[in-house]
């Protein structure tokens, strides 16, 4: 008889709140539904970078008398990103003080990212080229001279060797 009374307790229950357990249902079923995926910028860098690398091996490669090549670059320091800030000054009684707070941008729902003022380009180490027409004075010249302009890398740090 407990069962019973239970039973028709719960079926009142759910007559009496349908349509909110129903909303609750959909709002569950839309927060599984897969959405827009996330930006990683990670990614991006490591791209970029790899992305230089074919674009030189893929230039390198038109030399007349270079053959095969493959291109490593290192880098002294990654693809920088500076940030707009606002800076509010005061003047107290025991000095001047400071403060410096990113200025931040809504974007689409709730995120939030900071208002980019300059992206400063990767700077390179230096420059492995590895081609099969190495052996040719005027090859290793061109190629030097072409991973100097796309890089901005002195000459001192561009080796250029021989493919076996």
């Amino acid at each position: 008889m407990d069962w019973t009374v239970n039973r028709n307790a719960v079926l009142d229950y759910l007559k009496k709140y349908k349509f909110v357990i129903l909303i609750l249902l959909a709002g569950i079923v839309l927060l599984m539904l897969p959405g827009e995926e996330e930006k990683k910028e990670a990614p991006a860098l490591v791209s970029q970078e790899i992305t230089l690398q074919e674009s030189l091996e893929s230039i390198l490669g038109e030399i007349s008398g270079a053959g095969e090549v493959s291109v490593l670059l290192t880098q002294s320091a990654g693809e920088e990103t500076i940030y707009q800030t606002d800076e509010n000054t005061s003047v107290q009684e025991n000095g001047n003080s400071s403060h410096n707070q990113t200025v931040l941008v809504s974007g689409s729902g709730r995120e939030e990212t900071g208002l980019v003022r300059k992206v400063k380009a990767p700077t390179y180490f230096g420059a492995v080229v590895v081609c099969q027409g190495a052996d040719n004075a005027s090859v290793r010249l061109a190629v030097v001279e072409a991973v100097r302009s796309a890089t901005g890398l002195s000459t001192d740090r561009i080796s250029v060797l021989k493919m076996k």
